[in-house]
């Protein structure tokens, strides 16, 4: 009989142990059995995973055959659209020996990862992979299993790492074809998705290439591909690339194979690594729909940081003697050389004792952070580990500076748990330590957990910090740990808001993921995807709302529902699916998160069936599904599984950093329309009334008299770079002030100049707008936020409100008594003369103090007009007459000009008696005594 072995890997963790079985078969002739070495029967190998220092060593091939095995292929392709991989990897090898042997195939993928086919051509017979149910799966195999041999192993590679496997025995001359799949959400950390290929063939290969192609709808903001694999593979790299599109390429030749001239066995070996960031033009977020499914990211940048309180809590045990201790503290000063003297912090260490260096949070000045250094700087590990009294310890020193007012109500208040071991002082019991720790912990605080080395149990720091709204990573102590560390801290260290929830109108879609954050944190992405629940949708619309240091954020953006469908259609190496998977692997890997934290089996196994559903449909090789690979003609099967618990190396999950996390519970109240049956958001309020006052286009100033019941018109003729003051009232604190921008050439002889910036400051909250062509900045006294035109949003500070009406206007409200509205003018970018300029409209009615001023401020008290002695002027279309005003006697022409609030392309036209000299005798003194020389100065009468 004739034997044909089969070894499918699995998606496998850190063990101590693995185990490794075979069970074997025949297989259509008996011409091979003379040289199989093994009868048939079933074999099991129980085998110790290296430790730490020996798995960094230990070799890795893609191809490994205990006789000479040719490799003529290793093609990997990985096509990204929309932050979605579906990675290909695909081997064509030949037994070169004399006689049959097992040839494997090995491939290392991401953790985060799931494996979603396998096929595989052995002499003409394909092997096509299904996922199924493991129940199922196993039955299958069971009526076959005599007609094949098949195996598993359990077994973990290294860091973020994890091996699938495969074996198959075959005569000699034999040609066999390799085909993996796999699927992946980018992650986005510290301001780049990453996106990692394993390339480690183990020998020369004629044909080895690898296409990564990248489609993002918004925009490539970067795209590069750092060599990692060896200085002699410099250059090798190309990218192409466009707005949209980027196609990376590596393809050495035999000759940049080889590590030096005349090698012969050297190769590719290191990972091939890309990194890029997209294109954002607001901060509301990016939402995108296709496939009767919708993707919202959401990473706001430019916002000022939260405040943090954060409680450092160090295992100084007897096991972190030596180089963990050493990185440990390595890493400890550089991230307290990172604290803010807004930020509060305390470190408590550990052993069978638990000390505090303070029990009281102190800030970050830099006299308490060299004390602190020092402290850290004597620690000498020693003794067991008493993890239970060290959190709870940790969680006291919060609740009581939170009790007696020290902390702001705005910040984030945080313990981060560094640890190499398992409790052995005090309560040990894992259950009742996670029980304990939820008891006391608050609701505004959350805990993140460091794992050092392969001795700490990992899997409960991940559960103890996924329960009380953090992370958990595991720090590999056989690489540079203090780097890690700080890798780490600067992931979850700048804060940005808290209390996001992004909502979707009422009957639009369904199956929601989890939509309520507790934090977003700096450089990172939060991820919400759902189906459309409406087929004849044509846009759909989203709201977010979350809380910065001083203000409340209400944002919208929208999509077109099927724009993005009608553009996949023609890429051509887009990934047309992306949004159905990426909705089920987030689903997935929520549930199995939320599984992990289930109170009773009944819980888990209802969501176990949750995971199962969605598994098979979607072609996920999960903890609860296998994949099962038979020949087309059905004869032959093996099998593949993925282990009982998927303890990953976590990644920042999607609570804080867009990756895998339970849904979380957050206290935050949704806006009212959230909560109701609208279609749409509310109407942007502060529109402002008929009776106004405008300046518009060159500026021209159109002051309403409402007792006159007239318009008055002027013009000011300054440059460009002068700031204006159009409204100062000192008692109030509000001032307004626009800054001209010029024309691109003069027309005439003449240049003309626009508002090219608009600021509204109000000083008793320390308060300043400033709206320019390109963006609106908000800045609060401890730093600004970055607001866009591109998208719908509120803010609100205390007793400011800032609503931007997308592309179109913003309007400021202060105390619910003074309002500014700015419009937004853009020209045709090829305009030989013009530029973007911004329109100012203020209400009449708005309650200034008496002491107000500015060129608009001072007719809050309106003057005394009279207007006679009308006739024809030069232009027999413009009446001609005489002003009384002021005590001056003024001539002046019956014009018109704009109102852009209804139309901002054509106008209305609003007639008024036109002032000539730039307003003299109408405005109190010159206009260059409105001249200021800051952004936010108020005028200063001369």
């Amino acid at each position: 009989m004739r034997h044909l072995a089969v070894i499918m890997g699995l998606l496998l963790v850190p063990t101590m142990d693995c185990f490794e079985f075979v069970i074997e078969g025949d297989w259509e002739s008996d011409s091979l059995a003379a040289n199989s070495a093994e009868g048939p029967g079933i074999k099991f190998k129980r085998s110790v995973l290296p430790s730490e220092e020996e798995e960094a060593e230990e070799d890795f091939e893609a191809i490994v055959g205990a006789a000479p095995v040719t490799v003529k292929s290793y093609k990997v392709e990985s096509r990204i659209t929309s932050r979605f991989a579906h990675t290909t990897v695909k081997s064509s090898v030949v037994n070169s020996a004399e006689l049959a042997q097992s040839i494997a195939f090995n491939v290392q993928i991401p953790k985060r990862a799931f494996i979603s086919n396998f096929t595989m051509n052995v002499n003409g017979i394909t092997f096509v992979g299904s996922v199924k149910e493991k129940s199922v799966a196993r039955n299958l195999y069971t009526q076959a299993k005599a007609r094949g041999k098949a195996a598993g192993i359990v077994r973990s590679n290294s860091l973020d790492m994890e091996t699938f496997k495969t074996e198959v025995h075959v005569p000699a001359g034999s040609k066999i074809e390799f085909e993996l799949h796999y699927q992946e959400m980018m992650q986005r950390k510290l301001g780049v998705y990453e996106h990692v290929l394993h390339l480690q063939p183990g020998r020369l290969v004629p044909q080895l290439q690898v296409d990564v192609y990248v489609f993002e709808p918004k925009g490539i903001a970067f795209i590069e591909a750092p060599n990692k694999l060896g200085e002699q593979f410099t250059g090798v790299t190309k990218i192409t690339q466009t707005k949209e599109k980027a196609h990376v390429v590596f393809k050495p030749t035999l000759q940049q194979q080889r590590k030096c001239w005349n090698c012969t066995t050297s190769g590719v070996e290191g990972v091939f690594t890309i990194r890029y960031d997209v294109q954002r033009d607001n901060n509301a977020g990016e939402l995108q729909v296709s496939d009767g499914h919708f993707v919202q990211f959401f990473a706001p940048s430019n916002l000022a940081p939260l405040p943090k309180n954060i409680v450092f809590v160090i295992d100084v045990s007897g096991s972190m003697w030596g180089l963990k201790m050493k990185q440990t503290v390595e890493a400890m000063k550089t991230i307290l050389d990172d604290l803010s003297i807004d930020d509060y912090f305390s470190i408590i260490d550990f052993n069978h004792n638990v000390r505090c260096w303070s029990e009281e949070m102190v800030s970050g000045s830099s006299i308490q952070i060299d004390e602190a250094k020092q402290y850290i700087q004597d620690i000498k590990p020693s003794g067991g580990t008493n993890i239970n009294e060290a959190i709870l310890r940790a969680i006291h020193v919060l609740t009581k500076a939170s009790n007696h007012g020290l902390l702001d109500s705005r910040s984030v208040s945080m313990i981060l748990l560094v640890s190499d071991g398992d409790p052995t002082v005090g309560e040990i019991k894992l259950s009742a330590i996670q029980k304990n720790i939820k008891r006391y912990m608050r609701e505004e605080f959350s805990l993140f957990s460091l794992g050092i080395g392969f001795d700490v149990d990992y899997d409960f720091l991940e559960r103890i910090a996924l329960e009380n709204r953090g992370i958990a990573q595991r720090v590999y102590a056989n690489q540079d740990a203090s780097q890690q560390l700080q890798s780490f801290y600067s992931q979850v260290s700048s804060p940005l808001l808290r209390k996001i929830a992004i909502q979707f109108p009422e009957d639009t879609v369904t199956d929601l993921t989890q939509n309520q954050f507790d934090k977003f944190f700096s450089g990172s992405e939060l991820v919400v995807a759902g189906k459309i629940q409406q087929a004849d949708l044509t846009t759909l619309t989203s709201f977010t709302t979350a809380s910065s240091s001083r203000m409340e954020l209400s944002l919208q953006t929208e999509a077109d529902c099927q724009k993005l469908d009608s553009l996949l259609i023609h890429q051509v190496h887009s990934f047309a699916g992306f949004a159905r998977q990426m909705w089920a692997y987030i689903t997935v890997n929520q549930l199995l998160a939320e599984r992990s934290l289930a109170p009773t089996a009944a819980k888990k196994k209802k969501i176990t069936q949750k995971i199962l559903g969605l598994a098979v449909e979607h072609q996920f090789v999960t903890p609860f599904t296998a994949l099962l690979v038979e020949s087309e003609g059905g004869l032959e099967r093996v099998l593949a599984e993925s282990p009982k618990d998927r303890k990953q190396g976590c990644c920042l999950g999607t609570a804080a950093l867009g990756g895998k996390t339970p849904v979380q519970l957050i206290h935050s109240v949704p806006p009212p329309w959230a909560q109701l049956t609208t279609k749409a958001p509310p109407e942007v309020k502060g529109a402002p009334p008929d009776h106004i006052t405008i300046v518009d286009n060159d500026p021209h100033f159109i002051v309403h008299l409402p007792k006159s019941n007239m318009d008055v018109c002027f013009n000011i003729d300054s440059e460009p770079g002068h700031i204006l003051n159009l409204v100062s009232d000192t008692e109030t604190g509000v001032t307004v002030n626009g800054q001209l921008v010029g024309a691109k050439q003069m027309v005439d002889k003449k240049l003309s100049t626009y508002f090219g910036t608009i600021s509204v400051s109000y000083q008793p909250e320390g308060i300043r707008v400033d709206a320019t062509t390109e963006s609106i900045v908000l800045i609060d006294g401890k730093g600004s936020h970055n607001l866009s035109w591109a998208a719908t949003a509120d803010a609100t500070f205390n007793r400011v409100k800032v609503s931007i009406e997308k592309d179109s206007r913003m309007t400021v409200t202060v105390n619910e008594n003074i309002t500014i509205m700015v419009l937004l003018h853009r020209v045709w970018k090829k305009n030989p003369v013009g530029v973007d300029f911004l329109g100012v409209y203020i209400p009449n009615n708005n309650e200034y103090s008496s002491s107000v001023h500015g060129l608009i401020g001072q007719f809050s008290v309106e003057p005394k007009v009279k207007v006679y002695n009308f006739h024809e002027g030069a232009d027999p279309m413009k009446t001609e007459a005489t002003m009384e005003v002021n005590g001056n006697k003024l001539a002046v022409t019956r014009g018109w000009q704009k109102d852009y609030r209804k139309d901002r392309k054509r106008g209305s036209d609003v007639f008024c008696w036109f002032i000539h000299n730039s307003g003299k005798g109408f405005i109190e003194g010159h206009y260059k005594n409105y001249i200021v020389p800051q952004l936010d100065s108020f005028y200063q009468q001369q």
